[in-house]
């Protein structure tokens, strides 16, 4: 019975023996799997993790395309090298951040102010801090040399090279191009999904903000190993190199541009010459405008100062400010009677120097009166009691509304440039919404006239001239031409014209008895006195509004020409001279006129001006001697 027992204990043992051995052959071939595992299945995994624990990566800025006119010889908008200064403050040695920042300073002649919120920059631990962080930007080779000739003097100081923004050209072209500046905070959260990044250089207004996924190319990037603490532990390792911007050319030619610029001269207002066969502008001139290079550097501070100027020369005058047609509206009340044939053109409305309506008394600019007048007469006289008793008597108030908005006003024309405002083309339903009270005939009298509650934009008027021109069609107004790559020169992009109203359905014979009684204004009306140009015959109507009650008037005058020549042949032309308590009430008409002589003529401003007072010098209200320099 013992035996049998010990027996038993015996192939227990060897049992848990078996089964221990198996447990612990059974671990070990975990632990291999394991092993195998983590260094030959996940071994690449964990070795990409910790490269990109130790990788960082510097942007490489892409250079920003250039911007050209239409003839796209001279850029207008182009880069120039220039450079970046950053401090690594683990690399001062015995110095201090402030100690090196000082020595900077004092060799740029940096300002204070600016140097103190780099202060504000650099950690309290920067002893152990390798990173970069950027002191100055937008510095030229002068400003670097001499640091770099005195390295020693200025440890922990590097710098890149960068593109920064140059523009050829300042004045009016500054609302047309735009400038450039840092990407803010609410700006990355709008675009950070489109790459941008808190270093970013991206358009603020103009064709740079409208254009700038084309213009801003793509940043490459430089990797390079670092230690814990962030310092350069190799070479860089590779690179991916930037992609530059596309190139622009726009519909503007920058001759036109400098001879309109200088025709407005050193007056509040603005001009647009269109192609209205097309929709391009030609020019686009507003007075008074800024030097977008201002922006390259301190950049804030410029914008704070020019901001503050009470002739506002960030304002776009030609799109961005609506004022009171005055009598260029009678264009359009014009076209309204021969469309509906409410009056009879050739029929007789006296004017006697005033007009009664209720108990108020309206009065005509000529206080003796014009007489008895047809629609043309009335036209090329601007009589208001004629077109006051047109608007109230025959027309209304609903007819004169819908004619406006069948020739553009009141809303925007979609031009590639942001800002543009939509005026107003009043109705009795508009009045009551906004002011909650019932629309008068008092109102449709000064509505009549381009008085009261209507307002547009010179633009807007460029556009109601480029209908009546092409038979009742408008081709959308745009700045850009092309996109254009600049490595292959191939066009990425044309802009076609792109039809964007339509009312050729009205009889034809409207629109060319309203270029007629246009071109009747020139040739026996207000502008007559004006139009000293013996180069191209031209059509249009003069505009006078008064503003507030001190008796200053805005000038307006829209036009087109030559005359006789097919659409494709004509331009448009608006100027507008705002009230400024200066005796600038007949300048829209003479500027037009410059603007006329020197593109028909080939001739620059200097020379245009010379010829007209060659010919004209004894009229006293010819152009002034100094407007030659």
């Amino acid at each position: 019975m013992a035996f049998g027992r010990s027996e038993n204990l015996g192939k227990e043992s060897k049992q848990r023996i078996w089964a221990f051995g198996i447990f612990v052959i059974a671990v070990f071939l975990i632990l291999i799997i394991k092993l195998f595992s983590l260094q030959v299945v996940n071994g690449f995994i964990y070795l990409n993790r910790s490269r990109e624990v130790s990788r960082r990566t510097t942007i490489i800025p892409s250079q920003r395309g250039k911007i050209y006119d239409r003839s796209k010889d001279v850029p207008l908008a182009t880069n120039v090298d220039s450079f970046s200064l950053f401090i690594i403050p683990g690399e001062l040695e015995n110095l201090t951040p402030r100690d090196v920042i000082d020595r900077v300073r004092e060799t740029l002649s940096y300002p204070v102010q600016n140097i103190e919120e780099i202060y504000d920059k650099i950690p309290l631990n920067w002893h152990n801090v390798y990173t970069p962080i950027e002191l100055i930007t937008g510095l030229d080779l002068t400003d670097i040399t001499p640091i770099a000739e005195n390295k020693d003097h200025f440890p922990g100081i590097t710098w890149e090279s960068r593109p920064n923004r140059y523009y050829n050209t300042e004045g009016s072209m500054s609302h047309v191009l735009g400038y450039v500046g840092k990407i803010n905070y609410e700006e990355l959260q709008i675009l950070y999904n489109k790459g941008y990044t808190t270093n970013s250089i991206l358009g603020k207004s103009g064709i740079e903000k409208t254009y700038d996924d084309y213009l801003r190319g793509e940043d490459g990037l430089k990797f390079h190993t670092v230690d814990v603490q962030g310092r350069n532990l190799a070479q860089d390792s590779a690179i991916t190199p930037p992609k530059n911007g596309y190139d622009l050319v726009l519909t503007v030619d920058r001759n036109i541009q400098e001879l309109v610029e200088k025709a407005i001269g050193p007056r509040l207002g603005s001009a647009v010459v269109l192609k209205p066969s097309t929709g391009e502008i030609l020019a686009m001139a507003s007075y008074p405008g800024f030097d977008p290079n201002l922006f390259t550097m301190e950049g804030e501070g410029n914008f704070n100062n020019l901001s503050l100027d009470p002739k506002f020369p960030f304002l776009n005058r030609s799109i961005q400010s609506a004022y009171a047609p005055a009598s260029t509206f009678k264009v359009l009340m014009t076209f309204a009677d021969l469309a509906e044939g409410a009056f009879p053109e050739d029929s007789l409305i006296t004017c006697r120097g005033t007009m009664t309506l209720g108990d108020r008394i309206f009065k005509c600019h000529k206080i003796t009166g014009h007489g008895s007048l047809t629609l043309k007469e009335g036209l090329a006289e601007s009589c208001n009691v004629y077109f006051g008793t047109l608007g109230v008597d025959y027309l209304g108030i609903d007819t004169i509304h819908h004619y406006g908005e069948l020739l553009g006003l009141g809303e925007p024309s979609g031009i590639d440039l942001e800002g543009e405002v939509s005026g107003v083309n009043p109705s009795p339903a508009w009045k009551e919404a906004v002011y909650n009270t019932p629309w008068t005939l008092g109102d449709t009298l000064n509505n009549s006239i381009g008085q009261g509650f209507v307002t547009v934009t010179p633009l807007q008027m460029a556009n109601l001239v480029a209908m009546i021109v092409n038979d009742g069609k408008l081709y959308k107004p745009h700045l850009l031409k092309q996109v254009v790559d600049p490595e292959t020169g191939d066009i990425i992009m044309n802009t076609d014209r792109e039809l964007i109203r339509d009312i050729s359905y009205i009889d034809q014979d409207v629109f060319s008895k309203t270029r007629e009684d246009m071109r009747y204004v020139i040739t026996n009306g207000t502008a007559q006195p004006a139009i000293m140009n013996n180069t191209v015959d031209i059509a249009g109507k003069t505009g006078t509004g008064e503003v507030g009650i001190d008796e200053n008037w805005h000038a307006w005058f829209i036009s087109f020409g030559p005359y006789d020549a097919p659409p494709e042949d004509q331009i448009v032309v608006v100027t507008q001279i705002e009230a400024y308590n200066e005796n600038w009430d007949w300048w829209a008409i003479k500027a037009a006129d410059i603007i006329y002589g020197g593109i028909f003529g080939n001739r620059t401003y200097e020379e245009e001006v010379r010829d007209l007072k060659s010919r004209y010098v004894w009229y006293s209200w010819s152009i002034p001697l100094d407007e030659e320099d």
